[in-house]
C-alpha cells in the first residue's frame, strides 16, 4: 500500500515540475562522471534527483548560502548510484545537511582493533549518520565526480544503501539474483589483504581511510567504482563485479563510450 502511495506521488511530481534544462545542462557540464551517461540514462536521472528534491529537505549550516544549482548538483550525484535502483534505498533519512567546508564533530567515540574506546574530535567533508541525515561540504561536493578518484556524495549515500539490511557492515540488501556468501567473501578477501598491506606499510591505490571497518571499505569502493571505474576495475576486478551486479550498472563501459 505504502509503495504504491510513494509512487502515485512521484509520478506526480514528475508531472507538475522539472529541473529547468539550462540547469540542468550546467550540472553535467560541471560533473563529467554524469555528463558520460547516455542521453536516456541523462534523462531518467534527471527525474530522480527532481524527486529526491522534493522528498528530502537540503539544509544550509555554518554560514553556507545554498542556491537551486548547489541543490541540483548534489542531488544528481546522489542519484547516480542509484540509476537502476531507484529511490527506495534511500528511505530511512529525511534531510540533507551542507556546510560550506569541512565541519568539526566532537567527542567522537572509537573503538581500535583491541576493543579500547578513544573518545576524540574528528574534521570531516561528509558524514551519513546510521538514524539521522547526510551531511556534505559543499568544498568537497564541488571535487566531486570529477573522474579523480573521489566523491563524498557517491560515498555518504553508499552508507545509506549499506544499511539497507538492517546494519552498516558493507553489505547492503542484495538482490535475489546475489549470493550472499560471495558478496561477503569477495568483499572480505579484499579489506583484510589491504588492511595487511597498511600494516606492512606499503602504499595503496585506494585510501587508507577504506581500512576503518567493512563499510568504509563498501563506501570507498563505490566511490571508486562510479569517478574512476577502469581503474578500480584493474586493481580489484571481484569487487567490480559485484558492485556492477549491485548496481545494475557498468559505468567503465560508459567512460569508455563516446556520448
Amino acid at each position: 500500500m505504502f509503495g504504491l502511495i510513494r509512487r502515485a506521488r512521484r509520478r506526480r511530481i514528475l508531472a507538475r515540475s522539472s529541473i529547468p534544462e539550462a540547469l540542468w545542462d550546467e550540472t553535467l557540464a560541471a560533473v563529467p562522471s554524469l555528463a558520460r551517461l547516455d542521453a536516456d540514462a541523462r534523462r531518467r536521472l534527471r527525474d530522480l534527483a527532481l524527486v529526491l528534491l522534493h522528498e528530502k529537505v537540503f539544509e544550509p549550516a555554518g554560514g553556507l548560502e545554498l542556491d537551486e544549482t548547489m541543490r541540483v548538483r548534489i542531488a544528481a550525484l546522489a542519484c547516480r548510484p542509484v540509476l537502476e535502483l531507484g529511490l527506495d534505498g534511500y528511505a530511512g533519512f529525511a534531510s540533507v545537511i551542507i556546510y560550506p567546508g569541512e565541519f568539526l564533530v566532537r567527542n567522537r567515540a572509537h573503538e581500535d582493533a583491541d576493543g579500547v574506546v578513544h573518545v576524540g574530535d574528528d574534521v570531516l567533508s561528509g558524514e551519513a549518520w546510521e538514524q539521522g541525515p547526510v551531511i556534505l561540504a559543499w568544498q568537497d561536493v564541488l571535487a566531486s565526480g570529477r573522474g579523480e578518484a573521489f566523491d563524498v556524495v557517491a560515498h555518504e549515500f553508499a552508507h545509506k544503501l549499506d544499511l539497507t539490511d538492517g546494519a552498516m557492515n558493507g553489505v547492503p540488501a542484495l538482490h535475489p539474483e546475489m549470493r550472499f556468501e560471495v558478496w561477503v567473501e569477495t568483499f572480505q578477501r579484499a579489506y583484510d589483504a589491504f588492511c595487511e598491506r597498511l600494516d606492512r606499510g606499503e602504499e595503496t591505490w585506494l585510501d587508507p581511510y577504506a581500512a576503518e571497518d567493512p563499510s568504509e571499505f563498501f563506501a570507498v569502493s563505490v566511490e571508486m567504482f562510479f569517478d574512476v571505474p577502469a581503474e578500480l576495475e584493474a586493481e580489484y576486478p571481484e569487487i567490480y563485479a559485484q558492485l556492477a551486479a549491485y548496481f545494475r550498472q557498468n559505468p567503465r563501459e560508459q567512460w569508455e563510450s563516446p556520448k
